[in-house]
């Protein structure tokens, strides 16, 4: 039996239902479980083994791993493209790029963008892959990812996404990168059956996700529901992103995007839909009674100007809200501590910094940790409290960045400058040390990230602007 202590935090931030804060907190950790949490030593009953490792935990502040709840690792290799374009002119511009995915190019991918997320403090992830060649199984992308992932050390969570309605039939994407809705429908079966993992304390699920209400048929939707369903597995999908998707679905469908998706079986407490920012009081109001949870990526959504979630609103109702930092394509980075920062932020922007209105730098904390992991359905991690699954972020307060934080360092970790994780322990497994990977090499990730750029740029050079 493996054992670590760690010992003498500035503050352990547990994020149980009470919010507790530990000045001074330890926490002991056995074979990838939490057994205690306090101050001072672990009482002799609950050492059932001798302290394998110590960590000292002066000058840091300890928190349940960030969880990630929406991200399309894919896009990593192809930041700071369709820079100047709302979400339609923007998917117009990448989806002739996207189309020439293949294995390499999603290993790359993926490593460089769990690496990030990592280092940001980042312990579970999910991955919305939803573009699949004709060339492609429907497995080996996925499998590329999940290697990954498990290279890096991370708790995964890859979607399965697809999409089946290209132009020709009045979609968005080109009819070359979508699939036919049956072989979606088999294909996602046997990556369900082939990856998801049910049992407690599992480092890999998979969710049901088809893409959007402008690349995916009705029929696809509810099928994709009722599979999900029948095989015990969640549900995800876009949402309410932009008004051009507002007025594609009263065009199309004569509904709203959340009113269509109630017609298609998909409110409930297995699904967590992405973005949420054109959801109005009703819709708030069904999402909560429905516990629905929402991916908030407020960075993303600045930066194709969809617009600011009514994240105060939703939580006020009882809604769940996670934190994602959406595809790096449109986010351009996966700093999900610097998400937590950016939300905060823009939940002021309209509603002042009072609780009534913005988010306090502690809710924005909880939104990326323990609100991540009931999107999900995890409650085995997302709080550091004894049961729970060993993921932890110690973040370093004893710096440059956070010299004269003292009053409160633990909303200091959002006001200030967000640093890199200092140690990230994932099911008791520490897999970042110092603030450097412990399982993976990230200069080389980088260089080949870089390189396998090269190649679709040089690719894809004719479907760029000049």
């Amino acid at each position: 039996m493996s054992e670590i202590l760690i010992e003498g935090c500035e503050v352990v931030v547990t994020m149980d239902d009470a919010g507790t804060e530990i000045p001074g907190g330890s926490i002991l950790v056995e074979d990838g479980a939490i057994t205690w949490v306090g101050r001072g030593g672990p009482p002799a009953a609950d050492r059932a083994a001798a302290v394998t490792e110590r960590i000292d935990g002066l000058g840091l502040v300890a928190l349940p791993g960030l969880v990630n709840t929406h991200h399309h690792l894919y896009q990593t290799l192809t930041r700071v493209q369709a820079i100047d374009q709302g979400l339609f002119g923007w998917l117009r511009a990448l989806y002739p790029i996207w189309a020439g995915i293949d294995q390499e190019w999603t290993w790359a991918a993926a490593r460089v963008g769990l690496a990030e997320l990592a280092l940001s403090g980042c312990a579970t992830t999910t991955d919305h892959h939803y573009v699949f060649p004709k060339t492609s199984d429907g497995l080996d992308l996925l499998e590329a990812e999940i290697a990954a992932a498990r290279e890096i050390g991370l708790r995964f969570h890859p979607c399965r996404g697809s999409m089946d309605l290209g132009a020709s039939r009045g979609g968005l994407p080109p009819d070359t990168i979508v699939q036919d809705t049956d072989d979606i429908l088999a294909q996602t079966e046997t990556a369900v059956k082939t990856f998801h993992d049910a049992s407690p304390g599992a480092m890999l699920r998979v969710a049901v996700a088809p893409c959007s209400p402008f690349s995916v048929t009705p029929r696809l939707m509810r099928e994709s529901a009722a599979l999900a369903r029948r095989l015990g597995v969640r549900l995800h999908t876009h949402i309410a992103e932009t008004l051009d998707e507002e007025a594609y679905c009263l065009s199309t469908h004569g509904r709203r995007p959340l009113d269509h998706l109630d017609d298609l079986g998909w409110l409930g407490p297995d699904v967590w839909l992405a973005h949420c920012v054109h959801v109005h009081d009703g819709g708030v109001r069904r999402m909560a009674e429905g516990r629905t949870g929402a991916a908030w990526c407020p960075t993303s959504n600045l930066r194709l100007g969809s617009g600011i979630a009514p994240v105060r609103a939703l939580l006020n109702a009882g809604a769940r809200v996670g934190l994602g930092v959406d595809g790096s394509a449109s986010n351009d980075g996966g700093h999900l501590l610097a998400e937590a920062r950016m939300g905060m932020l823009v939940s002021r922007a309209g509603g002042g910094a009072s609780a009534a209105g913005g988010l306090s730098a502690r809710e924005a904390l909880r939104i990326a940790t323990r609100g991540g992991a009931s999107c999900l359905g995890r409650e085995d991690i997302g709080s550091i409290e004894a049961g729970k699954r060993a993921d932890i972020a110690l973040f370093d307060v004893d710096n440059l960045a956070f010299a004269g934080a003292e009053a409160d360092l633990v909303a200091a970790l959002v006001y200030c400058t967000p640093p890199r994780v200092r140690h990230l322990f994932v099911e008791g497994r520490q897999i970042v040390r110092d603030s450097r990977l412990v399982r993976a090499d990230e200069d080389a990730i980088a260089a080949d990230g870089r390189r396998v750029a090269r190649r679709i740029l040089q690719g894809s050079a004719r479907s760029l602007p000049a």
